[in-house]
């Protein structure tokens, strides 16, 4: 049994793994570091920016480290110097060298959000609703030097639905990962350790970082799968398609009942129906014309940014 509260360095980046950060400073632990990408241009105006983990330790006077890499002996030696008797790392985005691995007393605790060993890698909630996975969750992991390939802690699981977004599930997610990360803390003060489970590395499957190339549709294929991608792939890295003279971000679609004989990527009517593969129907929504604000399928129509009967590719 431990009788203090544990000293803890905090390595994460994104709204996400502010979450996490954010229990921690709300629970009896003692975040003594923060440890996060360094600020870099963001948005139309590429303003420099603070990550959201960056701006979080700020506001509780956590120190902030922003290390380009952790493989030099000086950055190792600082981590080191920290003390800490745990570090909790969220999708921080830098590689841990054994040295930093070894360094907090208990090492290091890894949050997540997926089932390992299914979707290890950088994107993990996106390529659980695209591959239409029923379920997903967040597993705290205990790191070792592989890519999400260490022993496991604990798990907790949520259901994927036919209406679950990368943001809806992004947020519950985070919020999952939060509280089992504090759930897992509370095992380690009243036992003084953490049980854990080697990963089968048989079941392993990998999600691969993101790339704008990924959002093309493909009207060949069915439409329960174009669905996922749309729900999987916004807002980053956007879905879209293209006309004789205009590219579409697909920001909303809703799969239909109806069967149809035209090709794919066929406009049916002018409810949004457009066919797909093996004669499914997807129903476009929203979408947003090259350079225009998004609107409904009416509106599109109306403006002649598309025409039933056209065929997009």
């Amino acid at each position: 049994m431990i009788k203090t509260p544990l000293r803890i360095v905090f390595m994460g980046t994104p709204d996400f793994a502010a979450q996490t950060l954010q229990a921690l400073i709300d629970s009896p632990h003692e975040v003594i570091a923060a440890y996060t990408q360094p600020p870099r241009p963001k948005g139309r105006g590429n303003k420099v920016q603070n990550t959201p983990v960056h701006d979080l330790a700020l506001t509780h006077d956590i120190p902030v480290y922003i290390p380009k890499s952790l493989k030099g002996e000086s950055e190792q030696e600082e981590f080191k110097n920290l003390k800490a008797d745990i570090a909790i790392i969220a999708a921080y985005g830098l590689i841990l060298p054994k040295a930093v691995l070894d360094a907090p007393k208990f090492g290091c605790l890894n949050v997540h959000a997926s089932l390992l060993p299914r979707w290890r890698g950088a994107s993990p909630i996106q390529r659980a609703i695209w591959e239409g996975d029923t379920k997903t969750g967040i597993t705290i992991m205990q790191m070792d030097e592989g890519l999400d390939t260490g022993d496991m802690v604990s798990k907790s699981e949520i259901e994927i639905t036919k209406d679950t977004t990368a943001s809806s599930l992004h947020d519950q997610l985070a919020k999952l990962g939060a509280n089992l990360t504090l759930s897992t803390l509370e095992t380690l003060i009243e036992t003084g350790h953490l049980e854990s489970e080697e990963q089968d590395n048989a079941l392993a499957t990998y999600a691969h970082l993101l790339k704008k190339e990924d959002g093309q549709i493909d009207w060949s294929q069915e439409a329960s799968a174009i669905d996922r991608q749309i729900r999987a792939l916004n807002p980053w890295p956007g879905v879209f398609c293209e006309t004789s003279d205009n590219r579409l971000k697909i920001l909303e679609a809703t799969l239909s009942n109806e069967t149809t004989d035209k090709s794919a990527g066929t406009i049916l009517d002018k409810s949004g129906a457009v066919a797909c593969g093996n004669n499914t129907v997807l129903q476009i929504k929203k979408l947003q014309p090259a350079g225009k604000q998004s609107m409904d399928f009416t509106s599109a129509l109306n403006g002649n940014y598309i025409k039933i009967g056209q065929v997009l590719t």
